[in-house]
């Protein structure tokens, strides 16, 4: 492993923590910049009802600001935390990345929902960003707070 490999790898974690306490947080502008332009997020492995899939920063902002405003009573949660656990960072190019990223979200109740992120990273210019996160959910608390949060959160 180089230096360079050492620095990316860095700057890819960098980059989670930034898009894990920006969208705890709202912090919408923050939150956006963790994403190429043509970027895709899209859920996997949840029920129908659930699923989402934005292309592009546009679309990310547009979900996050539904969010911000409250639109289609997204939650009940007072405060939610997600937790990165394991992650698993394989460099696949001078400029590109995958990764897989164990995250576990707590809120008013607890441990939430938790699951895993599937990622593919690219360098633009000196940064690190995500071009297509998979979000999968393994598990939900019987009394998840986000139960219908994002289904009501979808266009």
């Amino acid at each position: 492993m180089t230096l360079e490999d050492l620095l990316a790898r860095e700057a890819i974690r960098d980059v989670m923590a930034k898009y894990t306490t920006s969208g705890d947080r709202l912090r919408i502008d923050d939150f956006v910049s963790c994403f190429t332009q043509d970027a895709v997020m899209e859920s996997e492995h949840v029920p129908a009802d659930r699923m989402f899939r934005y292309e592009g920063r546009a679309e990310i902002r547009a979900w996050q600001e539904r969010w911000l405003r409250g639109e289609g009573g997204t939650h009940g949660a007072t405060f939610v935390r997600h937790h990165l656990s394991t992650s698993k960072i394989d460099l696949t190019g001078p400029d590109t990345a995958k990764a897989r990223t164990y995250w576990v979200a707590w809120t008013d109740i607890g441990p939430d929902h938790a699951g895993y992120y599937l990622d593919t990273f690219r360098k633009v210019g000196d940064d690190w960003l995500i071009a297509h996160r998979r979000v999968r959910m393994d598990w939900e608390a019987d009394a998840s707070l986000f139960r219908s949060a994002i289904s009501n959160s979808n266009t």
